[in-house]
């Protein structure tokens, strides 16, 4: 009517910060890349924060049901705290039918506990170095997945050479003589690559429940879902998890929220932009991991490889997004 002050659309809140339209919002490329190198930045301090963990809570090297115990503990943790967040902010939290909630279980038992069962077997068995560089395929999976399941993610030149080029930088931050020789084991380098394809199916099914399901509260699930079964997994195979002080809640509570806002993000990444748009910033995590390694665990990091592979790494993402267009811009549609 004439003179009638149109309404906008409610504001989307995340962690108490309001956007306006979050389909907007979280296609603009300028986002994008912010949020998304802020999740590897996140993740990228938890390779650290999670070697620090175990000394704090005197877990050995080779201490598995343990390890999977500590991770429990986070992403239940991280899972309660979305879900608590979500409530607060009046989302459906418990108005999932019976067929969504079991995809969203589905969700969670192979992002979160089937992928950290077999990456933390495979790491057991295999050099940090070599889990590193196979964990990056996750990568490769998603982007050729995404080419058969969604019609307008399908594979390009740029994608792949991007994908080689990104995968490269992550080799070269990883050179040292062990690469030179080829040694490759199911229980070790097998299933670090297992955990990696298991992380990319998993993600891209999540990708298409959350299109039903708020990412927030989807998240939440998925995490906490995934953190109990890895506890019960932990508990039953003898972990515990002892060494409780002020600095070893201090950093749980550091890796609770970390787990809660990078996971969040990236499932609302996921849900408005191409997997492949996406995905292949998780090039930048073990770049992230290696110099803040460097800071907090007194690791060298001033090499020149540190510096090429950078390099390497940001001319593959720029070669995967530099001829995309976001679902939010002209002539493509979600």
């Amino acid at each position: 009517m004439p003179g009638r002050t149109p309404r906008l659309a409610a504001p989307f809140l995340f962690y108490g910060i309001p956007v306006v339209n979050s389909s907007t919002f979280f296609t603009q490329r300028k986002a994008v890349f912010l949020l998304a190198s802020l999740c590897c930045l996140l993740w990228g301090s938890a390779y650290p924060a999670i070697k620090n963990g175990y000394a704090l809570f005197h877990i050995a090297a080779n201490d598995i049901p343990s390890k999977l115990v500590f991770a429990g503990w986070r992403f239940l943790f991280a899972g309660l705290v979305l879900l608590v967040f979500a409530a607060v902010s009046k989302k459906p939290v418990l108005n999932l039918d019976r067929r969504t909630f079991g995809q969203v279980t589905l969700v969670g038992l192979t992002q979160t506990s089937l992928q950290y069962v077999f990456f933390y077997i495979g790491l057991a068995y295999a050099t940090g170095v070599k889990s590193s560089i196979m964990n990056a395929t996750g990568t490769f999976f998603s982007v050729l997945l995404a080419h058969y399941i969604y019609k307008n993610d399908r594979l390009s030149f740029n994608k792949m050479l991007g994908c080689v080029v990104g995968f490269a930088g992550v080799m070269v931050v990883n050179f040292s003589e062990g690469l030179l020789t080829f040694d490759f084991t199911l229980l070790g380098e097998g299933f670090v690559v297992i955990a990696a394809f298991v992380l990319s199916a998993a993600s891209i099914y999540g990708k298409k429940v959350s299109q039903r399901v708020d990412s927030v509260v989807l998240t939440g699930w998925q995490l906490g879902i995934g953190g109990l079964a890895l506890l019960l997994i932990g508990f039953a195979t003898g972990g515990t998890l002892a060494g409780f002080t002020l600095k070893s809640t201090l950093l749980m509570v550091y890796l609770v929220v970390l787990s809660s806002a990078a996971f969040s993000l990236w499932t609302i990444l996921l849900k408005y932009n191409r997997v492949s748009m996406i995905t292949v910033f998780n090039f930048m995590v073990p770049i992230f991991g290696t110099a803040l390694s460097a800071i907090f665990l007194d690791e060298s990091f001033l090499e020149w490889k540190n510096g090429l592979a950078l390099l390497l790494v940001c001319y593959g993402i720029w070669l995967v997004t530099k001829e995309e267009k976001l679902p939010g811009e002209a002539g493509v549609k979600p």
